[in-house]
């Protein structure tokens, strides 16, 4: 396993100043950033650039995304430590470690099995243990909702309608929409069992979620 050294460190707080500028402004998101080492999750190519808040290629044609996304999709979930939260595309695990420092109990899907298979060491090896699932995303994960909050980190061509039911009422869904080089990020609040309220967030940039079987390679 790679080490966290003080240059490491270092390069965080760098990043975290960054992400202030941007407007980042929940302490707590960017505490749970500043504590996971993102070069962890990248290989040893791209390691030097960690913590540029630049998205890199993981392999299977996904992405992982640049640190001001994960810290903005965080701060819209806006929820206490202890919620339950579903992310679907884990990826890397980059986004879900992040959940996890924040407290969430974490349920994870990846259709990609190299990347799950890839993701749920090291996680496990950093300490963090979320509940990871190898399928797909489209679907949620209904035997245990509802959700608190459900994070998507790919851009959907609409808003699947299996997650806003899996939603608790307050909970809420944070999904990048549209197709293209860019997406709009929403966020959707289910105010009662049949009404959600729904939020933009300005524009962002992700690899498109495919709704179908999962992928063996």
């Amino acid at each position: 396993m790679k080490k966290d050294e003080y240059r490491h460190k270092g390069q965080r707080r760098k990043m975290i100043d960054e992400l202030r500028a941007l407007g980042i402004q929940s302490e707590e998101v960017l505490e749970a950033i500043d504590s996971v080492p993102r070069h962890f999750f990248l290989s040893s190519a791209f390691e030097q650039f960690a913590y540029q808040n630049k998205a890199f290629q993981i392999g299977s044609g996904q992405t992982i995304s640049k640190p001001h996304t994960v810290a903005k999709q965080t701060e819209l979930l806006n929820l206490e430590p202890g919620k339950k939260v579903l992310e679907i595309g884990t990826g890397s695990g980059y986004q879900c470690a992040v959940l996890c420092a924040m407290g969430y109990k974490v349920f994870s899907i990846e259709r990609q099995r190299n990347l799950f298979e890839k993701a749920k060491p090291l996680l496990a090896n950093m300490g963090f243990k979320p509940d990871l699932f190898y399928g797909d995303g489209y679907k949620g994960k209904d035997v245990f909702a509802p959700f608190d909050g459900i994070i998507v980190t790919c851009g959907a061509p609409e808003v699947p309608e299996a997650l806003l039911m899996q939603l608790k009422v307050g909970g809420r869904l944070v999904i990048p929409v549209g197709e293209g080089d860019t997406q709009r990020m929403f966020t959707l609040t289910r105010t009662s069992p049949a009404d959600f309220e729904r939020e933009e967030h300005g524009d962002f940039a992700f690899v498109p979620m495919l709704s179908s079987r999962a992928q063996d390679q």
